[in-house]
């Protein structure tokens, strides 16, 4: 990419999908959508549902292209799915993050090492071995970041990653996204869960209808009225901006 340090860059997106019914208008998901993305932030994405979050996020990671107008990466994106089951392939943890150092054809020998890096790197060093699908929520998603550090991925997408958890594994989840935040790693969060993680923005886009109404520091969007565009203003139940984050 040409722009200094930006991880992501999108310029005048538009997704239009086709009528789904005979006599149904095309549906617009999204509308002249134009972002930037510095390397190394992390920024929390949030709308109503049908806001066209997650159509953006598609477009970001490569899984769907666009009607009109560009989206630029420094680097292909990894994306932790909603449904963190989803996408892990093998019976164990070693087994799984080994898939894609295999699929970018590194020497065999040097997979070992990257494995058990990775799983380092998220805390699951010790469950190796331990039955995937037996892992907790939490533990999925860290082994989904797992497989996507093990492919050296810079850009972390997590699409609603607070779903289906308890409090401690929305901890969890909020301590390796601190982690990999201190580590320069690019942080995509798409949620409507504002008070689970909104303090550990440096930016906060909104989406309304398909198009962004609020792209800036999280203070200047809670100082709004959220609910013009579907968002309930999670300082009703909390204090501050600081306040805003799940934590132990």
């Amino acid at each position: 990419m040409t722009d200094q340090r930006c991880a992501v860059k999108t310029i005048g997106l538009y997704k239009v999908f086709a009528p789904q019914a005979y006599g149904a208008a095309p549906v617009v998901a999204l509308k002249n959508v134009s972002i930037e993305i510095p390397e190394g932030s992390l920024t929390v994405v949030g709308g109503a549902n049908g806001s066209g979050k997650s159509v953006l996020m598609a477009i970001i990671a490569q899984l769907m292209k666009p009607t009109e107008g560009t989206c630029l990466t420094s680097e292909k994106p990894g994306l932790v799915f909603q449904e963190a089951a989803t996408q892990i392939l093998g019976d164990t943890p070693e087994e799984d993050v080994a898939v894609g150092p295999r699929n970018q054809k590194i020497n065999k020998k040097e997979i070992p090492g990257i494995v058990s890096q990775a799983l380092a790197d998220v805390h699951l060093a010790g469950k190796a071995d331990f039955p995937s699908h037996l892992l907790s929520g939490g533990e999925k998603r860290r082994l989904c970041v797992a497989s996507i550090l093990a492919m050296k991925r810079n850009i972390l997408i997590f699409d609603e990653p607070y779903a289906n958890l308890d409090y401690p594994g929305v901890c969890d989840v909020n301590a390796l996204i601190t982690q990999l935040h201190k580590q320069k790693k690019t942080i995509i969060i798409l949620t409507h869960e504002l008070e689970k993680c909104l303090a550990l923005a440096d930016r906060f886009i909104i989406l309304h209808e398909g198009s962004v109404v609020f792209d800036g520091i999280p203070e200047a969007a809670l100082s709004q009225d959220l609910s013009q565009w579907g968002i309930r203003n999670p300082l009703v139940s909390y204090h501050s901006l600081s306040d805003l984050v799940w934590k132990s």
